[in-house]
């Protein structure tokens, strides 16, 4: 076996990152973070994470194009509502929604010019392990992957869930219609306000 190359200090300083370059609320809670890696958000149901995905969708749709995986409401009506409240025809040109297994996701990335930033809705329904993760990780480093999962109390639901958690770059969390940074990249506040009324009825 090959061994790799052992990096210097001097290697990091000089490495030349992508990052996305927030502004505004979206840099006020998370910085500028990679363009690439795993990102996980994950929180109870009626906290506002559907509302946080489709706001983030439109945020990082003005980088690169992104492919939903709509494992958990495939392009039922509530989607569609969903889309309508928040006018994600502004994504329209970037945003492309599918509903794969793990085998079809990987076939549909592997090809050419393949959507970069990738989000999976739900950790839970695409039935991964934690090694079938990290396999699903390795094949794609110059992608972004966006994982949501569903919670159990404050930590995600089920064990592979949370080591991916644990494991991911961008942690969020979702509780009473705020976004908390909880991963490596954390802005000047470390919060977004998803709902400005419900955030402030919540507390």
């Amino acid at each position: 076996m090959k061994i790799k190359r052992a990096l210097t200090v001097q290697n990091i300083y000089d490495k030349i990152y992508k990052l996305f370059e927030f502004t505004g609320k979206w840099f006020d809670a998370f910085g500028c973070p990679e363009t690439v890696g795993v990102w996980f958000i994950w929180g109870n149901s009626g906290n506002g994470k559907t509302s946080f995905i489709l706001q983030l969708i439109l945020c990082l749709s003005k980088f690169d194009n992104i492919l939903l995986n709509s494992r958990e409401e495939g392009s039922s009506y509530t989607l569609r509502k969903s889309f309508e409240e928040f006018n994600m025809h502004d994504a329209s040109g970037k945003l492309k929604i599918v509903n794969d297994n793990t085998e079809q996701l990987i076939e549909r990335l592997k090809q050419k010019n393949s959507s970069r930033i990738i989000i999976i809705d739900s950790f839970q329904y695409m039935q991964m392990s934690y090694k079938d993760y990290l396999n699903f990780k390795e094949l794609f480093p110059n992608k972004l992957l966006i994982f949501i999962s569903h919670a159990d109390g404050k930590n995600p639901s089920g064990r592979s869930a949370k080591s991916v958690m644990y494991d991911a770059s961008l942690k969020i969390w979702i509780e009473g219609f705020k976004a908390t940074s909880k991963g490596r990249f954390i802005g000047p506040i470390g919060e977004y306000v998803i709902w400005d009324k419900p955030a402030e009825i919540y507390g």
